[in-house]
């Protein structure tokens, strides 16, 4: 156990040096490139990998799947499983590397056609998409054995590789483009970089692993010999593109029922809810393939106590996420682009409500993934027929309310009722009277912690909207505020929250 509880711990430091890192040089490297490259050519690039991130979509469910089927053979040091589940893996990635080769050259022979608006040369257009494509291909055909290391808890190292490798292309990037202001040197950059993270991330493999040796060629002979791989990639499929779509039609239904402006107003509030919830999956991200460990050991026993565990911690992050955003949000938005950029408060409201339920999920999301529970391809459906009906109707009546109404709509019955089902009896194999006995407790806590702590900062004498030093003071004795009240009331009345405890001990312990 101090093995795997070492491992996250890493997996989450570097993490979070690295996303601190990586939110710097990103504020810091879009001005420099907006103002030395253009918006055209930043707008361009976001297109593009827009573009590959569709064709991208083949992929969806195979490294999930993969991922689960690698915990069992890990946990006993099964060597020759591992080999083989990985060349299996490397012949898939090779068959879709093809595929995505294919769709993006029938895709780019349409680029006069779409960017004939644009002042950018087509040539230009033609060497950044093909050497994002070249980048992500890489991924493909030669980088797909670091999901042996996401299985085996040391994404770290893929961190330290990889991002170290993307953050001094992007110094590189800022360079060239502040001192030359050349399309193709930033171009060429980002390609060669892509080439150099993957050389030395497979150079670390290596080092890892000496005994890992993957052959491709027998990947189609091993397809018959792992049937359930692929039974499980297709129904994680579905699951995947129900969640893809639900995620990117928010802003093509405001565009479709409301205006092109409103979906900047809206992308305005996701960009700072998105680096928020960021923050706390760097904290937390690294979780996934320890509780994949976790139940490969089969002890039952200590499975359902970590749930709890990290149910109490996925509902204290909820509440922090839904308190900070209702209170703090609108005079952020007021002091970064002014106050016109506010949008009706009941907007707000719903978009706290989707934020705390897709969170406080995460925990239940985790064990059926550890435990391979996909089978449940109905409820992909069902969630995204739901979303879309009711999105259409309110849509059209309401606007983003409407829209967002659908979302939350969507998430009740499948999210916070069926799936927690779906773990208990056939995941835990126990009743799920258990389940709501104790996260009702969670709820209620958060809905105290949440609603007490805004009624308490309404006594505070300033007002956040004056100047952003008052924002910050206003934050800063609301999220003390919030935290007492929510730390206090988990601790006494929330499954978990003491192991949780003991569990932090031990880490320092481990450290």
């Amino acid at each position: 156990m101090s093995e795997r509880i070492r491992k996250s711990v890493i997996n989450a430091e570097v993490n979070l040096l690295f996303y601190f890192l990586s939110l710097f040089l990103a504020f810091f490297s879009r001005k420099i490139f907006l103002n030395n490259l253009g918006a055209d050519f930043i707008g361009l690039t976001g297109t593009l990998n827009n573009i590959l991130g569709y064709l991208n979509l083949s992929e969806l469910g195979i490294s999930a799947c993969i991922g689960y089927f690698l915990f069992k053979p890990i946990q006993t040091r099964n060597h020759k499983e591992i080999q083989e589940i990985l060349s299996l893996l490397g012949y898939l990635y090779n068959k879709i590397g093809v595929i995505i080769l294919l769709g993006a050259f029938a895709i780019s022979l349409f680029f006069p056609l779409i960017f004939n608006n644009t002042e950018l040369g087509l040539r230009i257009i033609y060497f950044t998409f093909y050497s994002f494509l070249g980048s992500s291909l890489i991924g493909y055909f030669i980088n797909y054995r670091q999901i042996l290391l996401s299985a085996d808890q040391k994404n770290y190292l893929v961190a330290i590789y990889y991002q170290s490798a993307n953050l001094f292309k992007l110094v590189i990037q800022i360079y060239l483009a502040y001192n030359f202001k050349n399309l193709y040197l930033w171009v060429a950059v980002e390609f060669i970089f892509g080439i150099i993270g993957c050389l030395f991330l497979n150079w670390k493999i290596n080092q890892e692993y000496p005994w890992l040796h993957v052959d491709k060629k027998r990947g189609k002979l091993l397809l018959k010999q792992y049937p359930e791989i692929i039974a499980k990639t297709k129904q994680v499929f579905i699951h995947k593109i129900k969640d893809f779509v639900l995620v990117k039609s928010d802003e093509l239904f405001i565009f479709l029922f409301v205006s092109l402006k409103m979906v900047a107003f809206y992308g305005n509030y996701m960009i700072i809810i998105s680096k928020l919830i960021s923050l706390f999956s760097a904290i937390t991200g690294s979780v996934g393939a320890s509780i994949g460990n976790l139940v490969a050991e089969g002890n039952k026993q200590n499975m359902i106590k970590v749930f709890w565990e990290y149910t109490t911690i996925q509902h204290t992050i909820a509440a922090t996420l839904a308190f900070s955003l209702y209170a703090f949000l609108e005079p952020f938005i007021s002091h970064w682009l002014g106050a016109e950029y506010i949008m009706d408060n009941r907007i707000l409201i719903l978009l706290v409500l989707y934020i705390y339920i897709t969170n406080s999920r995460n925990s239940v999301d985790a064990f059926n993934y550890a435990h391979g529970l996909y089978a449940d391809v109905w409820s992909a459906w069902a969630e995204l027929v739901i979303n879309v009906v009711i999105t259409i109707i309110c849509g059209l009546k309401w606007g983003v309310i409407g829209i967002l109404v659908g979302k939350i709509a969507s998430l009740i019955p499948i999210i916070v009722i069926w799936k927690p089902y779906y773990l208990f009896t056939s995941g835990f194999h126990e009743s799920i009277s258990i389940y709501w006995k104790y996260v009702l407790r969670n709820y209620a806590i958060s809905a105290f912690a949440i609603l007490s702590s805004l009624f308490i900062i309404k006594f505070i004498p300033f007002s956040p909207y004056d100047s952003i030093w008052n924002w910050f003071a206003y934050c800063t004795i609301g999220m003390i505020t919030f935290l007492s009240l929510d730390l206090s009331a988990t601790l006494v009345f929330a499954k978990g929250a003491r192991d949780s405890i003991n569990r932090f001990k031990v880490i320092k312990n481990i450290k």
